[in-house]
């Protein structure tokens, strides 16, 4: 006869300190869980403070406020006949550790340190928490007071352990474990452990869903287990956005999962699975002494009782294209932002391009997801949407109507501006249904011009009408600086000017391959409050402006995307636009993705970068011509690496991205002449130019 085992996982929505919301997800999903059946509840990483508490970690306020919650969560007749596994800091021995704290009935069962630390890209865990590096060795734990009146309990097993109730054993994993070479599941499995746990906070990045499913298919594939995985979703404080994707796995097979992007800040998943099914699966064992913890507590059901509970079974994930990512991924991360920073909508520059076109597609998709939230009942959206409008009986008709609500767009024309970007701009505008103005920025440019003129006695020119250098792009920077003034102004006041309450977040619209580049002005309309497409490249952006098109049946950017990218600072030449991007960078954003790539992810510098691109461009240019672009992208990186301390926070989407702030650790002063390392591509050329004459 069988073993059955209704085990349960979730993603919770959870934020930084808001330790009385982080409660109430807590309890309701462990309520969700145990009216469905089961008798084991998994929850995300430090899921009782929040992940990204970042320096706040050092408080001693945020483990105190921790064990409170815990303190709460013990008392809760919600937590009974169920064993919870929930997140929070621990300061053990006077060291800091990311922990996972196992319970039941009001008894603490052990705690567990995570081992492996995420400490690359977006994460720093090793500047707050400690590695336990003493494999299968657990120490005692003295529990504070405010713990020992609620269980009895004076200490508690803490270190590298499991957990072996009557019928079977559950190990636990930690995130970052899971991506390790030396996973401790690997080890778990050989000592009989059936049940595996991975508590993560692991964010959305373009194109990485699949290798998460991969990794924990792969970890019972081998040699069988069943597999949770429970995850942060949300935005909780900082620039990435927790996917969700909670899943259930068994010998290699996804037998449940939740959605990747979801409204819902409570998200729980169950399974019932045959502990037999494991045992069958596995043929071999290589006892590694795992140190166990016992309870008396079953998880499976009376041998003797036959149960009418199913048995899940396999199930294919049908994945996000990366256009379907993009438009869900920073749309929740947008709808986060807002309602929980207390503003009435947003307002966005837009100039008819496909950056700032991108950015206006992804607050109507989220328009649109909350449309869909709010008809499949999520009464928690529709009181958020109501408090953002500042109407308490508002319910949304379409997502047109309510984009026109909560997004203001607005078109800043100059002097320099054409018919047919203005004429875009208001199309996709009148297509989503936003707010739209326009806006001349003529007389105050002229106005500060003007103010120069009568400190110095001169008045720059552009280079078309006879300027140097120096004064046509100062006419430039003024125009995109003056573009930032007016858009917190507009942002403060436009709802004041209409008789609303509320003010309006900026949002920024410079791509990821721009910022490599530094191709933007510091200060301009890309300084904003957030941007969503920040760590999003070009190539992806036109994509998925094609996928609007179709999915959203947004028809003018079509015009867009064929229009050439222009930031239309300088003047035209018979009415038309005799400045380029692409020209002004000498490298079309497709080249920028490569090279963004190669230097972050592959970790190239100039030289090695230039070996590379030799033989993957070898088709389309000449080792002088990859030179002399390679050259041009680290003098124009160095020369505007400072413009990266003021970057405004971005959706990070990319593994590439050039922010400065903790995910990209280069420094801002640059010796911009590289002079060795061009000269070492100036010999490669030329040895490639005598192996051609050969």
């Amino acid at each position: 006869m069988g073993r059955k085992v209704t085990l349960a996982t979730c993603s919770l929505n959870q934020w930084a300190l808001d330790f009385e919301g982080n409660l109430e997800r807590i309890l309701k999903s462990i309520e969700i869980a145990k009216a469905r059946g089961a008798k084991y509840r998994l929850g995300p990483e430090l899921e009782i403070s929040g992940y990204g508490c970042e320096d706040h970690f050092y408080e001693s306020d945020t483990m105190l406020h921790s064990f409170q919650v815990l303190r709460n969560l013990l008392e809760s007749p919600i937590c009974q006949d169920i064993i919870c596994d929930v997140g929070m800091p621990i300061m053990h021995r006077n060291v800091r550790y990311n922990c996972r704290v196992l319970f039941l009935n009001r008894k603490l069962l052990l705690i567990r340190p995570k081992m492996m630390m995420a400490n690359n890209g977006n994460y720093r865990e090793m500047r707050w928490f400690s590695p336990w590096n003493h494999l299968r060795q657990v120490e005692e734990y003295f529990l504070p007071r405010m713990i020992q009146e609620i269980t009895g309990q004076d200490a508690v097993p803490f270190g590298d352990c499991v957990l072996s109730t009557k019928d079977t054993c559950i190990g636990t994993e930690i995130c970052a474990e899971l991506w390790n070479p030396r996973s401790p599941h690997i080890q778990m499995g050989l000592d009989g452990v059936e049940i595996f746990t991975n508590s993560s906070a692991s964010h959305h990045e373009l194109r990485k869903a699949d290798l998460r499913v991969n990794l924990i298919k792969a970890a019972t594939t081998k040699s069988g287990g069943i597999y949770l995985y429970a995850n942060q979703k949300g935005c909780d404080g900082d620039r990435v956005y927790y996917d969700g994707c909670a899943m259930v796995a068994i010998n290699g097979d996804i037998v449940a999962h939740g959605a990747q992007f979801s409204l819902n800040d409570v998200e729980v998943i169950t399974a019932t699975l045959d502990l037999e099914d494991v045992r069958s699966y596995r043929g071999e064992s290589e006892p590694k002494c795992c140190y166990r913890v016992k309870v008396d507590f079953f998880l499976s059901d009376d041998d003797d009782v036959l149960t009418d509970l199913s048995v899940h079974q396999p199930i294919e994930w049908c994945f996000h294209t990366p256009d379907e990512e993009i438009s869900l991924g920073p749309a929740c991360w947008l709808w986060d932002y807002l309602r929980r920073s207390g503003q009435a909508g947003f307002l966005l520059p837009l100039s008819g391009g496909v950056d700032s076109a991108s950015t206006a597609c992804i607050v109507y998709s989220m328009c649109v997801l909350l449309c869909q939230t709010i008809e499949d009942g999520n009464s928690q959206v529709l009181e958020d949407v109501r408090r953002v409008v500042g109407n308490d009986s508002y319910h949304p008709q379409d997502p047109r109507e309510l984009c026109g609500h909560i997004f203001t767009t607005c078109y800043m024309a100059s002097e320099n501006s054409t018919k047919d970007t203005r004429r875009r701009a208001k199309d996709l505008a009148n297509q989503i249904g936003s707010t739209h103005m326009n806006i001349n920025i003529d007389v105050a440019v002229k106005g500060i011009l003007g103010i120069f003129s009568v400190v110095t006695g001169k008045w720059p020119q552009f280079h078309a009408n006879g300027g140097s250098q120096r004064e046509n792009l100062a006419l430039q920077n003024v125009q995109a600086r003056v573009r930032m003034v007016l858009a917190y102004l507009f942002a403060q006041l436009s709802l004041w000017s209409r008789g609303k309450p509320g003010g309006l977040l900026v949002l920024g619209s410079s791509n990821v391959d721009e910022s490599l580049t530094g191709y933007f002005t510091k200060y301009d309309c890309s300084s904003a409050d957030i941007n969503p497409i920040g760590g999003i490249n070009k190539t992806d952006l036109k994509s998925f402006l094609l996928y609007c098109v179709e999915h959203f049946q947004l028809s003018i950017l079509r015009d867009i995307l064929t229009a050439s990218p222009t930031a239309e600072l300088e003047p035209l030449t018979d009415g038309h636009v005799s400045q380029t991007d692409e020209a002004d960078m000498g490298m079309t954003y497709s080249e920028l993705s490569v090279i963004g790539r190669l230097r972050k992810i592959s970790k190239c510098g100039p030289f090695s970068m230039f070996c590379k691109l030799i033989y993957m461009w070898k088709d389309v240019l000449s080792p002088l011509e990859v030179a002399q672009k390679v050259k041009r992208f680290f003098r124009m990186y160095s020369v505007n690496r400072h413009k990266m301390t003021t970057v405004t926070p971005a959706y990070h989407a990319e593994s590439y991205s050039s922010d400065d702030n903790r995910f990209d650790l280069r420094p801002f002063l640059y010796n911009t002449s590289w002079a060795w390392q061009f000269q070492c591509i100036d010999n490669q050329v030329i040895h490639q130019k005598s192996l051609l004459n050969l």
